[in-house]
């Protein structure tokens, strides 16, 4: 019996041991099969998570930031307890003991399933499971994919510290609102850091990696409110909590951004502009637009947002003034169903999801607005963000529109969108209340760019009337022809051919056979002045003696320069492009006229100082000179460290200052002259296109160079009394004087080489030392050279057949004046306002 016993237990015995080593076998052979060809967890101990390139001003403002992934990475060490204390109660409370997976979590999940029949399917991940799940092998909810997830957990937690894993969750883990990891999270739920969260909002970011869709803060607050405790429970049993903290953090309410109790991080940022869009379309040109937008690059933008704000001011004001003065109105073209209209509740919602320009501020804040009624004498509106209860009335009279053509009631009906602002009685929305005034974006359109002469720094730029209504930067990416702001490069490569700014060229009427016809080209005034000094003829823009100077010096030459200085990468060899018939961009013209106030040396224009990667280390650096003695203690306090200078020179010294001289006339007494005045040096060039469809403005004073451009995006005329200096001299104005109160200005440096004789800036005669008056400029010759008075070049055109002679042409009569070498020559008369202009191309 004892024996039948025995037996039997062996028996039995042996079917549970083989039962049980069949199981480890089956077991065994399953994680082998499955173990085999799985992606490599090595990996993530290089791994970089997708996070944030933020741009910061040149004085450390946060100002912009691009991500595909919002995503703020921080190291473990840095990560604060709490945080770690709250993700680890609420998805992984073992997981300091256990080797990648929780055998105790997976039973009782399977346990709670089979009692619920497959109603209660929880999850018994660890945090290193999510891991290899979110880095290796997605979230297909398979037992495969299970199998495979155990298996690479196992290697991980062999490989990885537990902090290491702990850093990778956390910073990759999706937490809603387009956040990646706990530190983008916390910016965007509370506008806190991770060492400002309270242990109920770390709490609250623990309770979002289950599902953040169905924990929304505003749409699920209760769902999410439990959530929340209990993850405070959780915390409290696992030791973390004392209790009395956690019946505190318990009783605290669910506060949050997207319900209003806290302002978004996104108030702090000024909106997206095209200084900022700009830096993102060249940096993901040089570095790839994957990592730009994933490799948490720190870039020192060199911009100054004062000045940023000033130069889209000043733009504005012109495009504006141009506009109104058209008498056309436009409005959005946004207009809202009357069915939306019934109640303050729904014109708001729909106007807030208006497609609009939000982003302009001109002598205040532009506001979207609704027509609710057009009355009588007055438009009833409705406006975006501005409460109703206020006591100003929300109507604007019938006199604001004074400027419009047609009929008051043609223009607008019940639904419109329009933009409006606030008339007050000061500047730029200050003062007293006076009424809502209609205001549209213009059709006309332009760029403006400032830039420092020395350095290449771009300190403002603004690509047109409003980045949110457009995003096409014309200050980088318009080609639009320069007109006469290119003749400078013309005179310059005369300058540097033995020229100077005596030399005479004859202005008069000049005919050229062309595959297209017969060329005439004309002066702006219609007038043709006779021998002219080159001094004048830049400084009246005259056509004729550009392309008498251009065909004397040949056109190879001057397209090597203007090749040279950036403006063309390959310049056709035609006369008519030494009128500017060629097209550029803004940014090229401003960045060569910076080498003209520099003294002729190279800078390379940029719109950033410095990119960091994301472990701090410099990448790229503009400034690539070298400072000599910076850490010599022995400097004394009254002197300056020596900073040598590598910059290439593009131009003879003498050359520059020849040019610069030459321009300064431009401002002082001609094309610019009416509208540019300011109380240091300044030099420039004005420009306007056949029929003005372009009108420009460059200058420069000898710290900063500023340039504009006025046109419509499709090119058109804008009227004959358009012209460069008229339109753009106006917004340079405005920001030099702002521009010279913050970076100062004085003389342009004269080079040693200079040798000053005085002449007749009418006929070029060499005129005695002691000589003043109007006529009588100071110019400067290169020292060692004898300066030869009296030669006279005409580029070798004959008089245009059947062409009115000079004193035949228009009303101005011309003066006969006694040049050095003897013989009589004839001179056009002082020009006024009305009889010249900035050139153009014919």
């Amino acid at each position: 019996m004892i024996r039948f016993v025995l037996s039997f237990f062996g028996a039995i015995f042996t079917l549970i041991t083989l039962g049980l080593f069949m199981v480890a076998l089956s077991i065994g052979a399953i994680f082998w099969m499955y173990g085999r060809d799985l992606p490599s967890h090595e990996s993530l101990a290089q791994y970089t998570p997708p996070t944030i390139s933020r741009i910061y001003s040149a004085q450390g403002r946060l100002i912009d930031e691009f991500a595909q992934e919002r995503r703020l990475f921080t190291p473990a060490d840095e990560i604060p307890d709490l945080v770690k204390q709250a993700f680890i109660s609420a998805e992984d409370k073992n997981f300091y003991t256990h080797k990648g997976y929780d055998a105790r979590g997976i039973a009782s999940a399977a346990i709670d399933a089979v009692r619920s029949r497959g109603q209660d399917i929880r999850g018994a991940s660890t945090i290193t499971q999510q891991v290899m799940k979110n880095f290796l092998l997605g979230g297909e909810r398979r037992a495969e994919r299970k199998i495979k997830e155990i298996i690479l957990a196992t290697r991980l937690e062999e490989t990885l510290s537990k902090d290491k894993i702990l850093e990778l969750y956390l910073n990759e883990i999706f937490l809603g609102q387009n956040s990646y990891g706990v530190t983008a999270a916390a910016q965007t739920y509370f506008n806190k850091t991770l060492s400002q969260l309270a242990p109920h909002e770390a709490a609250t970011l623990a309770s979002m990696p289950k599902a953040p869709s169905d924990y929304h803060p505003v749409r699920q607050k209760d769902r999410l409110l439990a959530r929340r405790n209990f993850v405070l429970k959780e915390m409290f049993e696992n030791g973390y909590l004392t209790e009395e903290q956690y019946l505190s953090e318990r009783d605290m309410p669910l506060r949050s951004v997207q319900n209003g109790d806290f302002d978004s991080f996104k108030s702090a940022l000024p909106p997206r502009d095209y200084f900022t869009d700009e830096i993102r379309r060249q940096l993901s040109d040089t570095f790839g637009e994957d990592e730009f937008f994933s490799g948490g690059m720190t870039v020192r933008a060199t911009i100054d947002p004062e000045m940023q704000k000033v130069a889209a001011k000043s733009l504005r004001r012109q495009l504006e003034e141009y506009d109104r003065g058209a008498g056309i109105w436009r409005g959005t073209e946004v207009t809202i169903p009357e069915d939306q209209l019934g109640s303050e509740e729904a014109w708001r919602a729909a106007l807030a999801s208006a497609e609009v320009p939000r982003d302009i501020e001109l002598d205040g804040t532009w506001y979207p607005a609704v027509v609710l009624a057009v009355e009588d004498q007055q438009l009833r509106i409705g406006v975006e963000g501005v409460d109703e209860t206020d006591a100003e009335p929300f109507v604007v009279p019938r006199k604001d529109i004074a400027w419009m053509r047609g009929d008051f009631f043609d223009n607008f009906k019940v639904g419109d969108v329009v933009l409006v602002r606030r008339m007050t009685s000061g500047d730029d929305g200050a003062g007293d209340f006076i009424r809502w005034s209609l205001r549209q974006v213009p059709e006309v359109q332009g760029g403006f760019m400032a830039m420092d002469v020395n350095t290449g720094r771009v300190i403002a730029m603004q690509g047109g009337f409003s980045y949110q209504h457009s995003v096409f930067n014309r200050a980088t990416q318009a080609q639009r022809q320069p007109g006469s702001s290119f003749k400078p490069f013309v005179y310059a490569s005369a300058l540097d051919s033995g020229y100077t700014p005596a030399t005479i060229i004859i202005d008069a009427p000049i005919e050229i056979d062309t595959p297209q016809g017969l060329w005439r080209p004309k002066n702006a005034s219609n007038t043709y002045y006779g021998p002219t000094p080159l001094r004048t003829g830049i400084e009246r823009s005259r056509n004729l003696m550009t392309i008498r100077l251009a065909q004397e010096v040949g056109m190879d030459v001057v397209a090597d320069y203007a090749e040279k200085f950036g403006v063309y990468d390959n310049m056709g060899r035609f006369l008519a492009n030494s009128l500017g018939s060629e097209e550029t961009t803004l940014f090229k013209m401003v960045a060569a006229y910076a080498m003209f106030a520099n003294g002729g040396e190279r800078v390379e224009p940029t719109l950033v100082d410095r990119i960091q990667d994301r472990y701090g280390n410099t990448v790229y650096r503009h400034d690539k000179r070298d400072c000599i003695d910076c850490n010599d203690p022995t400097i004394p306090p009254s002197q300056s460290p020596s900073i040598l200078s590598n910059r290439e020179r593009v131009m003879n010294a003498v050359t520059a200052y020849q040019l610069t001289s030459m321009m300064t006339g431009v401002v002082q007494r001609g094309t610019a002259s009416g509208t540019v005045n300011l109380p240091v040096p300044v030099a420039g060039k004005t420009g306007t296109t056949n029929d003005a469809k372009d009108v420009w403005f460059i200058g420069f004073t000898n710290s900063v160079v500023a340039g504009c451009y006025i046109g419509y995006d499709q090119p058109r005329s804008m009227g004959r009394g358009a012209s460069g200096g008229g339109f753009c001299g106006p917004v340079f104005q405005r920001f030099m004087t702002q521009a010279i109160e913050k970076y100062g200005g004085g003389r342009f440096r004269i080079p040693d080489e200079c040798m000053f004789i005085k002449i007749d800036r009418f006929t070029g005669a060499r005129l005695s030392d002691d000589a003043t008056g109007d006529n009588v400029v100071a110019e400067c010759f290169r020292e060692g050279e004898e300066p030869l008075f009296g030669i006279t070049f005409d580029g070798g055109f004959a008089m245009g057949a059947n062409l009115p002679l000079v004193e035949e042409v228009g009303s101005a009569t011309g003066r006969e004046v006694t040049t050095s070498t003897g013989k009589k020559a004839v001179v056009g008369p002082k020009a006024n306002f009305g009889t010249l202009s900035s050139g153009g191309l014919y």
